[in-house]
């Protein structure tokens, strides 16, 4: 009968690791693919062909709207946010319209952030 209890109490052991080493491997797994799309967002996007330089840039408009999303991120007194709309819009699109200013304001945000 003892014998019988041991058996069974490993076995309640064995299966418990079992099932303890697969959930981690299946977080394991989730927390790569959720890295695998954070840097995918964060990588710029391929720079295009020199040749459509003289076309209007069709994504002016979420330049702009990144643009006044951190501005008013900034003028709200949330200046981390602010400074990291801003670093969006300069890695979506390092060769923006606004980059001067995106970066001025990431210097005016560092000071406010820096104050705190």
């Amino acid at each position: 009968m003892g014998l019988v209890v041991a058996l069974a109490a490993m076995a309640v052991v064995a299966y418990a690791l079992w099932k303890w080493r697969k959930r981690m491997r299946e977080r394991e797994q989730a927390a790569q693919e959720r890295m695998m799309a954070f840097m995918a967002q964060a990588r710029p996007a391929p720079s295009t062909a020199p040749a459509a330089a003289a076309a209007p840039d069709p994504s002016l408009p979420q330049q702009k709207l990144l643009l006044d999303a951190a501005t008013k991120a900034g003028e709200a007194g949330e200046p981390a946010l602010s400074i990291q709309l801003y670093a969006r819009l300069l890695a979506r699109y390092p060769q923006t319209a606004f980059a001067e200013q995106a970066r001025a304001a990431v210097q005016m945000q560092k000071l406010k952030l820096a104050k705190r």
